[in-house]
């Protein structure tokens, strides 16, 4: 009776989490999604429907870095059909198969109306990544079943469930989700091989097994790199014997990259991380970012900080640990990994596998010290790789609590740390859930609400693709918008003028047609909008008159003024303004602004 009486405990448990999972899943998806959240997300997307169409590892953005590097190369740099040179390759590759299989790769029959505002190929892209996400938790429910019980992997997996910060990669776009899998089916052969060692089976099966899934990780995000070091170190001082096991993972994850690094950047650009080297600026730039390296034809103008190199490095690795707790997803376990270290488990695989958590952390933190996390005090970004880490260090957290537990506990309330561990860490999404839930229903009524002001999907699909044509080229500060959103190529745009009549040169060269400059609140809203009258202040201040061009017109045209507008008044843009002669309004009456060449003639 006690037997079946556990049996239908453990099946009422798992059905409430499965229902749980299911309501957060369809609700994140269905109700409260407002559209990819990740510019670099968007991007990933309308990579993966190029490759979707057949037209190979070519990309409808082009960063003025990657014309440098591949004219640098002595490569014919063709704007209609730009090799990209800056993501890796396996997420795309998943999106790909992905708008393949749906017909997403089919412009034309997923435009949008007036009755939506979520363009429906971002839940395409949202429900890949909550796929991968969950597939994630269950491989660590299965690991950490194995490492410690299936009471702290049922903690472990709620834990991931109610973690606001998975669930907002998930809707951005970005390959974390994806990383997150791989990472977890690597450290599950990892731990199987750790046990083999110590049961003195043969170790080479999983830990091979366990350097697949690292190249495939590498493969999806160049910054894993750090990672698999850490495990190089690790494999090198705990397997037997020793060195073996580094050699081989070492061996296949270089024999998985170094054909991918040759066709996809050594090839176009001559450098072994093509304009993805770039990123570096976000790190160790000096004061020069990504972006406004990243938008000039010549970026070597730029020099990286490398005389404080290692104080930068170590003030960035410090600034990581003192946001630790947001960095791991405000999941109050996961700090108390770093507690557990000094906790003597009886089990030598438990006591030496911590440690190889520990080092792969470690070199991440370096990497993501050297190439730079974004805005301060965020912890959502493209090169945030703390979160990969999270379920295992939580499992470690909990199995530490546990322990202290178990000595101060009373009987009746044995497993109350749980629901204190999954209480704190599930407040913020579970408190904030009924009322986006609420607004969710209410924004759906209405067709949904966008990402705004990061963009304007329908602003996009339906009066940009109206007023240009498919063969056209953007300039623009939203590239990959204009990419995913409009099916049109687009220029990100350049540093100055000069580059923008260099720009033009090459499109004449190759017989394209440059056909307006496209102008949102990513620029115009990107830094404090004066400094003493202009915009000096701005990665965009050469350009001011004509980013912050709406400013002018809003005081002008809006609110009823007199002001007349930035580039009327500069006389160094009026040759710029002659070519570029028939403003258009893409939102509202400037929000987003189109520059056309041409009188626009609106197309069905």
């Amino acid at each position: 009776m006690n037997s079946m009486q556990t049996d239908t405990a453990k099946i009422t448990r798992r059905i409430l989490f499965f229902v749980l999972l299911a309501i957060l899943a369809l609700s994140t998806l269905l109700v409260t999604f407002r559209g990819l959240s990740d510019p670099l997300g968007i991007d990933q997307a309308q990579l993966g429907r190029e490759i979707a169409r057949g037209n190979g590892y070519t990309s409808q953005v082009i960063r003025p870095a990657s014309i440098y590097l591949m004219e640098n190369n002595g490569q014919d740099a063709r704007l209609d059909r730009f090799n990209d040179t800056y993501h890796a390759p396996l997420n795309p590759l998943m999106y790909a198969a992905i708008l393949k299989i749906t017909g997403g790769d089919q412009f034309n029959n997923w435009m949008m109306d007036s009755n939506s505002q979520v363009y429906q190929p971002d839940r395409i892209i949202a429900a890949t990544c909550i796929i991968f996400f969950l597939i994630a938790i269950g491989i660590n429910y299965l690991l950490i079943a194995r490492i410690f019980d299936t009471s702290i992997a049922a903690v472990v997996a709620l834990l991931m469930l109610f973690c606001e910060m998975m669930w907002e990669f998930s809707q951005s776009g970005l390959p974390q989700m994806l990383m997150l899998m791989l990472f977890s089916c690597a450290m599950f052969f990892a731990w199987k091989a750790m046990e083999n060692a110590e049961m003195k089976k043969p170790v080479m099966a999983p830990a091979f097994l366990s350097g697949i899934f690292l190249a495939l990780l590498v493969l999806t995000h160049w910054i894993t790199i750090w990672i698999v070091i850490g495990y190089l170190v690790f494999a090198a001082i705990f397997f037997q014997p020793r060195g073996l096991v580094a050699s081989t993972v070492f061996a296949i994850v270089t024999i998985f990259t170094i054909p991918t690094l040759y066709l996809l950047y050594i090839q176009p650009t001559g450098t072994p991380v093509g304009s993805a080297f770039y990123n570096i600026y976000n790190g160790i730039g000096g004061g020069m970012s990504e972006m406004d390296t990243i938008r000039s034809l010549n970026p070597t103008d730029n020099e990286l900080a490398v005389q404080g190199l290692m104080l930068q490095t170590t003030r960035t690795i410090l600034t990581q640990i003192t946001s630790l707790y947001s960095n791991l997803g405000s999941v109050l376990a996961a700090p108390i990994f770093f507690l557990a270290l000094l906790h003597p488990f009886k089990r030598e695989s438990l006591r030496n596998f911590r440690w190889g958590i520990l080092l792969m952390w470690v070199f991440a933190c370096i990497g993501m010290a050297i190439f730079g996390l974004g805005r301060p005090n965020s912890s959502m970004n493209s090169n945030q790789i703390h979160i990969l880490f999270m379920p295992l260090m939580s499992a470690y957290g909990v199995a530490m609590v546990s322990i202290l537990w178990s000595r101060v506990a009373i009987p009746q309330m044995k497993f109350a740390h749980y629901f204190v561990l999954i209480a704190i860490s599930a407040g913020p999404l579970l408190l904030a859930f009924p009322q986006e839930f609420r607004n969710g229903m209410r924004r759906e009524k209405a067709g949904g609400a966008p990402s705004w002001p990061m963009t304007h999907p329908l602003a996009l699909n339906t009066t940009l693709t109206k007023v240009s044509k498919k063969s056209d080229l953007i300039i623009s500060d939203q590239p990959e918008c204009v990419a995913w959103y409009a099916d049109r190529t687009a220029i990100l745009l350049p540093k100055n003028q000069d580059q923008i009549e260099q720009i033009e040169s090459r499109a004449e060269k190759q017989q394209l047609n440059l056909a307006g400059i496209f102008i949102t609140p990513r620029s115009f809203n990107a830094a404090a909008i004066m400094n003493n009258g202009y915009p000096t202040n701005s990665d965009y201040g050469e350009l001011f008159p004509l980013v912050y061009n709406y400013w002018s017109n809003y005081g002008n045209g809006v609110r009823g003024g007199n002001a007349k507008s930035f580039l009327d008044t500069n006389p160094d843009f009026k040759t710029l303004t002659a070519r570029y002669k028939y403003p258009v309004p893409i939102l509202g009456r400037g929000l987003m602004m189109y520059y056309s060449k041409e009188l626009p003639v609106l197309s069905k």
